[in-house]
């Protein structure tokens, strides 16, 4: 098993209306992690589900994730659980996230505060915690690098 959290804090220009009203716009968030596919909306702000497809070292992942959302506080806090497996690499991942926002300064811009937890078992942990480690932290990197590009 290999577990880890993640933390990055960014600061966007617009305020916290216009921030949260994109974060709710699921589709454009998924695409800030290129990991997900297929992201199927069950309930607005409630259930969602996506494919996750990537490569972590020899093993091409492929698991069917059940997203839910645990927090919607409009407009300071978003936290979801995702669960999946990949049965043919025999893998599970599980991830709870949150993303507080608050206001910087004057209230012009908004400053978003990611904290992630992930655990990852079966064939694909067996490549080690740092490797499941660099490659969370890249696709923290990611998400952020695209949220700051799309949140401008």
């Amino acid at each position: 098993m290999s577990t880890g959290t993640i933390e990055r804090t960014i600061e966007v220009g617009p305020g916290l209306a216009e921030v949260w009203a994109r974060l709710t716009d699921v589709a454009a968030v998924a695409s800030w992690l290129p990991i997900l596919e297929e992201v199927t909306e069950r309930e607005r702000l409630a259930r969602y589900d996506a494919v996750l497809a990537d490569r972590v070292g020899p093993f091409r992942l492929r698991a069917d994730l059940a997203i839910r959302v645990t927090a919607a506080t409009e407009p300071s806090l978003l936290a979801i659980e995702a669960a999946g497996e990949d049965r043919q690499v025999r893998s599970r991942i599980a991830v709870d996230a949150s993303l507080a926002l608050s206001p910087v300064g004057s209230g012009s811009g908004t400053r978003l505060h990611l904290v992630g937890r992930y655990e990852v078992t079966g064939r694909v942990a067996t490549l080690g915690a740092s490797t499941i480690e660099a490659k969370a932290r890249k696709l923290a990197d990611e998400f952020c690098a695209k949220a700051e590009a799309e949140l401008r």
